[in-house]
């Protein structure tokens, strides 16, 4: 007996926020990608923060989402090598 695996939808309904997730939906002539913290769910969407903007997707527009493992530590800018 093989479990089904449930569908990008259901993954996002159900996941903690705070999850981090990659998002792929459809848009206006083709697909794109969020990848940031799941921070909500309302209406039918969900809303992932990315590193430029909070992020609203309907979830009848989502093909595919998972969770990710944690960001990297962001390195220091504008530190000259010696």
């Amino acid at each position: 007996m093989t479990l089904a695996t449930p569908g990008p939808q259901h993954f996002l309904s159900d996941a903690p926020l705070g999850t981090r997730v990659v998002v792929r939906y459809r848009i206006e002539g083709g697909v794109t990608d969020a990848l940031g913290e799941l921070v909500a769910r309302a209406d039918g969407g969900c809303t992932v923060r990315t590193r430029r903007a909070d992020v609203v997707i309907p979830l009848v527009l989502v093909v595919a989402a998972k969770q990710v493992p944690p960001a990297p530590p962001r390195r220091p800018r504008g530190h000259a090598l010696p």
